[in-house]
């Protein structure tokens, strides 16, 4: 186990390295770094003003050593004017020579300056990040159990009335958009137009204080839009594991049927679902964009946003970052999760 997890690990890693620096390429296409030197400076900058702009700050670079200085592996830049000032990427402007560092990148903790929202990038994106891990939270605490129960229940018994009905309703579920439930949502639970308003809360307000007014609707939003696909993943987990030999063998020594659910089926037709919900993990930190932006709510799918949107490079990068960072790792539980829950996997 601990040579496959090492081996893992290093999958990762290369496979970490090799995203960000297609991400890193995209977002400092030539294009993307004209308009940023225009929305820093002025958008009337002619073209040779706007090289200049950009050799001063290192963007001119060779693309792999700005991807060095970026993950800190290779030292900032540093430009010394004709008037005698030193500016540079790891220190302020004619800083003492003592007080200049080096190296100033991912590695060094240091994630850049986000030009749009003029503050830390680190701090931007953890807060954001926490506010989506509270909806994210929420989301798989009703998604999960939910759909598994829903796909149990479908099936123990297949082809009954019962699992008719619960697949429609899972087939539907995954069918609907996210933008469609949620309109339909507001329009029913939140506005005058039905009468009802059962929700009158902003979601903007359940960053800082959650309720069931102000939080419910996005969270039901995104669960039942997952709920389907696990559910449908169960049920034919389920459906499958029933017809097995040993579930046949239990029915004719006369075992009861809650025990031949709950005490041989349930567990092995829980390990194919077992890796569908840790790869919702991923799709939820960056599937909710639409949710997020719908009711507003500002976490980290809404900081997706305003970085591609506003061009912001260093916000944009951290934010790829996160998210490759997040689907590896989901990654790398579920196939150790598989793995303990398969003994089959766990004897080759």
């Amino acid at each position: 186990m601990g040579l496959f997890i090492l081996r893992r690990l290093g999958v990762m890693l290369l496979t970490a390295l090799c995203l960000t620096f297609i991400v890193f390429f995209l977002t400092n296409l030539y294009p993307n770094l004209e308009k940023l030197a225009k929305t820093q400076g002025n958008f009337r900058m002619t073209d040779e003003a706007v090289a200049s702009w950009l050799d001063d700050r290192g963007y001119i670079d060779n693309t792999f050593v700005k991807y060095g200085r970026w993950l800190g592996v290779v030292p900032g830049w540093v430009t010394e004017k004709d008037d005698g000032i030193v500016t540079g990427q790891c220190f302020a402007e004619n800083a003492p020579v003592e007080e200049r560092a080096t190296f100033c990148g991912v590695l060094q903790g240091d994630w850049g300056f986000s030009l749009v929202f003029k503050d830390e990038v680190s701090n931007i994106v953890a807060t954001r990040l926490a506010a989506t891990g509270k909806l994210m939270g929420f989301v798989l605490l009703v998604m999960v159990p939910m759909s598994l129960i829903v796909g149990v229940l479908a099936g123990m018994r297949e082809g009954s009335g019962l699992d008719r009905s619960l697949s429609t309703f899972s087939i539907a579920t995954t069918a609907t958009p996210e933008y469609v439930s949620g309109v339909i949502f507001i329009a029913i639970f939140a506005s005058s137009a039905f009468g009802l308003k059962w929700f009158k809360g902003s979601a903007t307000q359940a960053i800082e204080n959650a309720t069931f007014e102000n939080f419910t609707l996005p969270v039901l939003t995104i669960a039942l839009y997952g709920m389907g696909y696990i559910a449908r993943m169960t049920r034919a987990s389920m459906t499958e594991v029933m017809t097995a030999q040993y579930i046949r063998t239990a029915r004719l020594k006369g075992v009861s049927f809650g025990n031949i659910v709950l005490k041989h089926a349930l567990r092995n037709a829980l390990i194919a679902p077992f890796t569908v919900i840790m790869l919702q993990i991923p799709w939820l930190l960056n599937g909710v964009v639409i949710v997020e932006t719908l009711f507003n709510y500002k976490g980290f799918g809404w900081l997706l946003v305003q970085a591609a949107g506003n061009n912001d490079i260093e916000l944009l990068l951290a934010v790829s970052v996160v998210s490759v960072v997040v689907v590896l790792i989901t990654q790398l539980i579920s196939d150790i999760g598989y793995v303990f829950l398969n003994p089959r996997i766990r004897i080759s």
